[in-house]
């Protein structure tokens, strides 16, 4: 199906591979002699998790399993795979649930599914509209299809029927959660009288398809970052944390242009009530060349095996794109550590790239003491998220190379004099050693040292100035790893 018309222009006329970068351990000489310590194994999770899979939507079950879906590049069908693991996601068996029907308003495109348990029962929403060509096709609403089965991996999917929306126009990404007791709905729609492509609405649930209360309007774009493009509001995600709850959305083209906003409110508040509801000024979340990824958004968010919050969103390799965004296949599903500051507010930093987890490694030395970068300058202190953002790369015989995020074609390397820099990658060619470190583990969980393999018994350490070399087992080599 090649159309010159886009679901945006018809709302709008309606209104690096996964490593364990260690060996098996090394003997370190320190001050007191001899130490040998186990190795200590950087994130497995590489980027992107799955390609061409857009719009995703990855949660942990308390079955265990990790389950993701997402709009396929074709948009005839919905999917769904497993794993025990985030990283194996990447390569985990997809069962198609459903395919588009053969006619009638669900036979065209399939737009951004979401599964949720619904009154016990597995439910998968959907945006679709009807084939056929011509505006027609953009004539989108949304849906459910519904399992017959406990397990949504072997159950029989069947169509549950239309979402009972306020207006019938344009809507899609809906989405559902359960917040002190109440499920909600949530989703993005273009509401008669108001000239924009769509805003984003909430209601608690009746039913799986029905509302129980009239919607409160949460947000219409009005901001420049909103209205590049097209003027949108969609995608939103729930979040709770420390007191406060959370709602990201996607805003603007779905090209380089796309980025995340964040609504949010008290945790104890009426979420019913607009006034409740604080709108992000800036967009927390955007496009970054220096790490190599385009339009991220359409987000959701789940957590690791520890327990950490995890940000899922989509993104392209590059910038420009042929003809219409929504038909380039490449939008990938990635994901990255989500942060929080000291106040509780979630630092989103940059979408961190191609390649291997990175990390953040903050000194025994005290609070915000991080290894960081100002440019090509190494430091240890305060800096953005993305300065202390740091990926271990394989560089043979066990050993690492720590690069920046932000500068993909850096290392560390300490030279002849023992002084640690940023160098390009290609400078260390000549003497290999000076920018492999072996990782190993420190003393108390998640802690690590980087032995230094062109210094016998050195290792990286936070230095009165900034990073330097000292004794393996000096506290000044310890870093904990986050």
């Amino acid at each position: 199906m090649a159309f010159t018309l886009t679901r945006r222009h018809f709302a709008a006329g309606t209104a690096l591979l996964p490593i364990a970068c260690t060996g098996n351990g090394k003997t370190i000489i320190g001050d007191t002699g001899p130490v040998h310590q186990p190795a200590l194994a950087a994130p497995d999770i590489d980027n992107p998790v799955v390609k061409n899979r857009a719009d995703a939507q990855v949660f942990r079950h308390t079955d265990g399993w990790y389950y993701l879906t997402g709009s396929v590049p074709e948009y005839d069908r919905l999917v769904l795979r497993r794993a025990r693991t985030l990283e194996g996601l990447h390569d985990a068996e997809e069962r198609v649930l459903w395919r588009h029907a053969a006619s009638g308003p669900m036979s065209g495109f399939i737009w951004a599914p979401e599964l949720h348990l619904v009154d016990g029962h597995w439910t998968m929403y959907f945006a679709a509209g009807p084939s056929g060509g011509g505006e027609d096709v953009f004539r989108i609403r949304t849906y459910a299809v519904i399992c017959d089965g406990p397990d949504p991996m072997t159950g029989n999917w069947s169509v549950l029927g239309e979402f009972k929306a306020p207006w019938d126009s344009f809507n899609l990404d809906s989405t559902s959660f359960v917040h002190r007791g109440i499920r909600y709905f949530c989703w993005a729609q273009r509401e008669p009288g108001i000239e924009t492509n769509s805003n984003l609405y909430l209601a608690p649930m009746a039913s799986a398809l029905t509302l129980a209360a009239k919607p409160v309007r949460l947000t219409v774009p009005t901001l420049p970052w909103e209205i590049r493009g097209y003027k949108v509001n969609e995608a939103p995600s729930f979040l709770e944390h420390q007191g406060r709850v959370f709602i990201s959305y996607s805003a603007s083209a779905t090209d380089a242009r796309y980025c995340l906003g964040l609504l949010w409110a008290k945790a104890d508040a009426n979420l019913m009530d607009a006034a409740s509801w604080t709108k992000s000024p800036e967009p927390v979340f955007v496009t970054c060349p220096e790490t190599g990824v385009y339009g991220p958004g359409h987000n959701s968010f789940t957590t690791d095996l520890e327990g950490h919050t995890m940000l899922v969103y989509h993104g392209r390799d590059y910038e420009k794109i042929e003809g219409d965004p929504l038909f380039d296949p490449n939008r990938h599903t990635r994901v990255q550590r989500l942060y929080f500051k000291p106040d509780g507010m979630p630092d989103f930093g940059v979408p961190v790239g191609n390649g291997p987890m990175p990390e953040r490694f903050l000194s025994a030395n005290g609070n915000d003491a991080y290894l960081a970068h100002q440019s090509t300058d190494l430091i240890v202190g305060a800096a953005p998220l993305p300065n202390t953002q740091f990926r271990s790369l394989d560089a043979g015989d066990g050993t690492v190379h720590l690069s920046p995020i932000l500068l993909r074609d850096h290392v560390l390397a300490a030279d002849v004099s023992g002084a640690v820099k940023l160098v390009p990658l290609a400078s260390v060619a000549a003497n290999p050693a000076a920018g492999r470190f072996r990782r190993v583990a420190g003393s108390g969980r998640n802690a690590v040292r980087f032995v230094c393999e062109g210094h016998e018994g050195l290792a990286l350490a936070a230095g009165k100035t900034g990073v330097t070399l000292a004794a393996a087992s000096s506290p000044a080599a310890q870093w904990q790893a986050d």
